[in-house]
């Protein structure tokens, strides 16, 4: 339509012919509405974040003073919609910010979670007085937001959860126990994947979700926990004991958790797939301006065609890459986005992370092993993306489900 030409501009530059692969005004879902809030997000992570990171990794946490920046910065809840208290944009805005923040390689604050995966969760299936109560305060930063479905014997196989909330009265009392928590540490409100039907025909049928507030009586949390990356991330164990809801606690409907669950983790897989592109586009571009001022053998390592290949070689499958993800998010932006396409796109963007990030680092020498060097911090970073989110082998296996079935 004429209205979408002019509003996306045939003439934008792709990936591949501009100068750098994180220029503002590139690749063509994007309008300059798009360019213009990703200049204020990237000077929003460039000047609140990127300086402080350093510290905030040694804490293990970010500040609570970021969050509520972030929120004044209109960062948060991008997404949602404005009758519900959000800010009412596009995901194709969201992904700005998920982009931004891999693009200054911070992966300390958890907004993309609290943004994109938790708050859905209560725009989309919470009643009036939940959205009320927590919308506009997790937009503004002052409500930090988690999502607890991992627990110490149960990853991949989410039907394999033992956290039981049973009815007492009107009221639900919770016992369990959940890791891996990412905004465990901080967070105000918990959506509790639990179980409350043990007699249901399968798990699925019987799994529900409940917000949890921080402060709740028998809600503890255990220690941030010690990882080999995310060191600004507040990752937890979150225990529950004989924690007592009262029925406004549960979201959405009793029994239907496993349907929301399902419903929602495309859009936490394309999260993920863009958050590793932009971080294969930041590494790229580390290492071009490293190689090209490294000297050895009395010229720049640039020089030596065997890292010219190198870097072409990766340009190449960035670009390959980033064209699938571009396609992906204008697909979930038209409401078209399947499980299985979401599925590739996590598994090939975060394979493809680590692959990038190994060569970055080779290509660094010895200093690309030195934690003061972001190409190092970029490295342990990536080793998680395969993993969370729905493994990589769980991916393969939704996609293959889907090529194998007589639909």
């Amino acid at each position: 339509s004429p209205l979408q030409t002019e509003q996306h501009g045939p003439k934008r530059p792709e990936p591949s012919s501009a100068k750098s692969l994180i220029d503002i005004g590139t690749r063509r879902i994007f309008s300059s509405d798009h360019d213009i809030f990703r200049e204020s997000a990237r000077k929003f992570f460039q000047e609140e974040v990127l300086p402080f990171h350093t510290e905030w990794e040694k804490d293990g946490q970010v500040s609570r003073e970021l969050w509520e920046k972030a929120g004044q910065q209109g960062l948060l809840g991008v997404a949602i919609a404005e009758k519900h208290g959000g800010i009412g944009a596009d995901i194709l805005s969201s992904a700005v910010v998920w982009e931004e923040q891999m693009y200054v390689n911070c992966t300390g604050p958890g907004f993309s979670l609290h943004s994109d995966i938790v708050m859905p969760y209560i725009a989309n299936y919470g009643s009036e007085e939940q959205i009320k109560h927590f919308i506009p305060e997790m937009v503004a930063g002052k409500c930090i937001g988690a999502i607890a479905m991992t627990e110490p014997g149960a990853g991949s196989d989410l039907q394999g959860i033992r956290t039981y909330a049973k009815k007492d009265g009107s009221d639900w009392i919770l016992n369990g126990s959940k890791v891996f928590i990412t905004n465990g540490w901080m967070s105000d409100v918990v959506i509790v994947v639990a179980v409350t039907n043990r007699e249901a025909r399968s798990p699925a049928h019987g799994i529900s979700l409940f917000l949890v507030e921080n402060g709740t009586k028998g809600f503890i949390k255990g220690r941030k926990l010690n990882k080999i990356g995310l060191k600004a991330q507040d990752t937890a164990e979150l225990f529950f004991e004989d924690v007592r809801l009262p029925a406004s606690a549960l979201l959405g409907k009793e029994n239907k958790g496993f349907y929301y669950l399902m419903a929602e983790l495309p859009q936490e897989r394309l999260l993920i797939a863009d958050m590793a592109l932009a971080s294969c586009e930041f590494m790229f571009e580390e290492t071009r301006n490293y190689v090209k001022q490294r000297k050895a053998f009395g010229k720049t390592i640039a020089h030596l065609q065997t890292v010219q290949h190198k870097l072409a070689e990766m340009k190449t499958q960035i670009c390959v890459g980033r064209a699938f993800m571009d396609n992906c998010l204008q697909l979930h932006a038209d409401k078209r986005l399947d499980s299985p396409t979401a599925s590739m796109a996590k598994y090939w963007s975060s394979d493809l992370q680590n692959s990038i990030a190994t060569q970055c680092v080779q290509l660094h020498g010895g200093w690309g092993y030195m934690w003061e060097y972001p190409i190092a911090k970029a490295f342990v970073d990536a080793r998680v993306q395969p993993i969370y989110g729905g493994t990589n082998e769980i991916m393969k296996e939704l996609i293959a489900r889907d090529v194998v079935s007589d639909k």
